[in-house]
């Protein structure tokens, strides 16, 4: 029986675990999480933008941190400092199913039965990224983690990566206030430092920088919607 096993199914399964698994962020399992992490550089200019990713129903995090390339259970910029925990009755997917269920349901999920689970989803994603380039302007961390929502029909869909970026930012939970104190002290001390030596000079490059990024995101997003791939 062992032999049959698929191979993709297989990693994504490899852990041993039990259902309903609570949060442990001591362990960096996030049960059916969005989670969340600041950026170097980039973070401590513009706080409330980072790198995220997505949760198996065990907790292991998924993101997309390079060309043809999905970490598992490795976060790339170091731990989640936030996370939303996703109620699975508000997806397009059988809240009573789980990949714990064992691999009936997987095989339902794989031929497109309505009795798919939210290992099944993340699965096609993870399958469908591990065949794309990396771009942070075009096709980033924020795009696997909306095309596995869109997927999921978290909240009927329709997931970008400015409508993601703003959920996380408004609604993520602190890990602990360690974790706020690593995303906002670089920010505050960088800050200090450009006010001091560089004034109105300082203030004037980190908002047009600011404009630019978000603006960027925003027009490819709405207007262009051919730029930012999901």
């Amino acid at each position: 029986m062992e032999g049959n096993v698929d191979p993709e199914h297989g990693m994504m399964m490899e852990e041993s675990y039990q259902p309903n698994m609570q949060i442990d962020p001591s362990r960096a399992r996030f049960p059916c999480c969005l989670v969340w992490s600041p950026l170097p550089v980039i973070s401590w200019l513009i706080p409330f933008v980072g790198h995220t990713g997505i949760c198996r129903e065990d907790g292991v995090i998924l993101d997309f941190a390079g060309p043809n390339f999905v970490c598992v259970d490795s976060f790339a910029f170091g731990s989640a400092t936030r996370y939303i925990q996703v109620n699975k009755e508000k997806c397009c997917i059988s809240p009573y199913l789980s990949a714990f269920d064992g691999d009936d349901h997987h095989q339902l999920g794989v031929q497109g039965s309505d009795s798919f689970t939210w290992d099944d989803a993340l699965r096609k994603s993870t399958q469908e990224f591990q065949h794309r380039s990396y771009n942070l302007f075009t096709c980033n961390c924020h795009s696997f983690v909306a095309n596995n929502l869109n997927r999921l029909g978290f909240n009927s869909g329709g997931w970008n990566v400015v409508n993601l970026a703003a959920f996380i930012f408004l609604k993520g939970q602190w890990v602990s206030k360690l974790s706020m104190v690593r995303t906002f002290l670089p920010f505050v001390i960088i800050t200090l430092l450009g006010l001091t030596f560089g004034g109105l000079t300082y203030i004037t490059l980190v908002a047009f920088f600011t404009f630019l990024l978000v603006g960027w995101f925003l027009l490819g997003t709405y207007c262009f919607k051919d730029w930012i791939l999901l």
